[in-house]
């Protein structure tokens, strides 16, 4: 049995969840438990070849710099080293530290097993998942039109914070495609064309993003708004719950083991007003886009689904840093693709707004708007993809380690962590004895290692003649505070002269060589 549709043109944007157009040209089947019980025609994009134009767009940005001239900063180290691992090292690690980006480290160890390591095959991942973020907001632009889809998705590559991590190895880029996915599910659901493989996909995109970062849940809260603003039918509403529920079970477990791991993020600050304003001013321009949009409760919109997936999971995470500090813009990367599709929505109004008068002119403004904004953000462009835009480079200092160094040296780490130069390039430090080092990293399950007691450190160190300290450029040095960096500190300042000091990218590397026995 089949319903006679025609697709009415509307004032408020996006596509009706019921009421049939009264001229009928196209039949499509009735799909039961579809929103407020009716089936949505899919629509055809009027220009197919410009869905490719975004996630090409996204790729070339990624590939630009990529290598970032040969530098690797903190985070990415923890990713490098980590990947290097055997499958079961890394599992042992898991037990003890970051459980939370085990599946990350997995992958990443899979790839580097394949491909070898390189700065190529630590952010090509995050490069081609965004091009994947970028195909779905293509998609989720067709609520309101042929040409928001394209604008959205080009937007989306010049958004400050993903050209971020566009280029970063770290698992929130994945997290943003798989938010993605997840988006367009849903909204496939919402337009009565969703089967069982279509909620399990749901289910399943949404669960892999909470393994990758179980913070990303906080997307099934935007996704909740976005059913009761469009008004969804309780069959829609009940198979929702049940695929993020099953989500939600999948994730748990990582959840309640990773909280004993929580002193991992004590170092990020108290939420104050200042930190809201950048996410303020996102939410404020996604507004603006929305006011175009004409969105109506009930209807379907771009509106519907992106302010809600921009607003809400800034909102949620501010509300849990009230009482445990976890506000990084990281953790909800993936509320960008509800700013890029808003942004879509506004240049495909306008262009709808510019076509009847002057229609040349109106298929270029997609492109010029483009063209306009990468002009506008070079400077920031390239900043992103300079080794100055990270806190700094492990393998820069590698590099001065590996010139000043003599047979025969020792090498301390202050603090510990620093010992990642080490564990990305070792070859640098080849004949270099890490003289504080009880256990290493492997064997520990841990990062950075184990260090041996400080009456230890301060023995060993002692019997040296020339002694390589690592530790962070003053610029970006924090005061010593661990009882074995204590020691460290106290040995080199009373009985070793500072004959070498080099700073660069963010991190030091300082000779120091025995003072004459008086």
């Amino acid at each position: 049995m089949s319903t006679r549709w025609t697709r009415c043109r509307s004032t408020g944007g996006g596509t009706p969840l019921s009421a049939p157009c009264p001229t009928a040209v196209a039949e499509a089947p009735v799909v039961p438990g579809a929103p407020a019980g009716e089936p949505i025609p899919r629509r055809r994009s009027e220009r197919p070849f410009l869905w490719v134009v975004p996630v090409v767009w996204t790729v070339g940005l990624g590939l630009w710099g990529l290598s970032r001239q040969d530098s690797v900063w903190r985070d990415e180290a923890a990713t490098w080293q980590v990947a290097r691992r055997s499958s079961g090292a890394i599992g042992h690690m898991l037990e003890h530290v970051d459980a939370v980006h085990g599946l990350y480290y997995l992958l990443m160890h899979a790839l580097f097993g394949w491909f070898g390591s390189g700065t190529t095959t630590l952010r090509l991942p995050s490069v081609l998942a965004m091009a994947v973020a970028a195909a779905c907001v293509t998609h989720l632009g067709r609520l309101s039109g042929a040409w928001a889809g394209p604008a959205g998705g080009l937007a989306l590559g010049l958004l400050p914070a993903v050209q971020f991590y566009l280029q970063e190895g770290r698992p929130y880029a994945l997290v943003t495609a798989g938010a993605g996915v997840a988006t367009v599910l849903l909204v496939t659901a919402l337009q009565g064309r969703a089967g069982r493989r279509h909620w399990a996909g749901y289910a399943v995109a949404v669960a892999v993003c909470g393994l990758l970062n179980w913070l990303s849940l906080l997307m099934l809260a935007a996704h909740l708004v976005t059913l009761v603003w469009v008004r969804a039918s309780r069959a829609v509403l009940v198979r929702w719950a049940v695929a993020s529920a099953l989500a939600v079970a999948a994730v748990l477990p990582l959840i309640l083991f990773s909280l004993g791991q929580a002193e991992q993020v004590s170092w990020i600050p108290p939420l104050t007003w200042h930190m809201l304003i950048g996410p303020g001013v996102l939410v404020a321009i996604g507004a603006l886009g929305c006011l175009v949009d004409r969105p109506r409760a009930g209807r379907l919109s771009a509106s519907a689904v992106g302010l809600p997936l921009l607003a809400v999971p800034q909102l949620l995470l501010a509300g849990v840093s009230l009482v445990k500090p976890l506000f990084l813009d990281r953790y909800v990367l993936f509320s960008m693709l509800g700013l890029a599709l808003l942004i879509g929505t506004a240049l495909g109004a306008a262009v709808r707004a510019l076509r009847p008068r002057l229609p040349r002119a109106s298929a270029l403004l997609v492109p010029m708007a483009v063209a306009v904004a990468l002009a506008a953000l070079l400077p920031q462009s390239l900043a992103k993809r300079s080794p100055a835009s990270r806190v700094d480079d492990v393998l820069a200092v590698a590099a001065d380690v590996r010139r000043m160094k003599q047979d025969g040296d020792a090498v301390v780490f202050v603090p510990a962590a620093r010992r990642d130069t080490a564990l990305v390039s070792p070859d640098a430090f080849a004949g270099v004895r890490d003289i504080a080092l009880a256990r290493g990293p492997v064997e520990s399950g841990t990062l950075k290692g184990e260090e041996a007691p400080p009456a230890r450190i301060r023995s060993a160190m002692l019997a040296q003649r020339r002694i390589l300290l690592v530790t962070d450029a003053a610029s970006v040095a924090r005061p010593v505070s661990a009882q074995r960096d204590e020691v460290k500190s106290a040995v080199l300042k009373r009985y070793f002269t500072e004959v070498t000091d080099i700073q660069v990218r963010g991190r030091r590397v300082t000779v120091y060589e025995r003072k004459p026995s008086r």
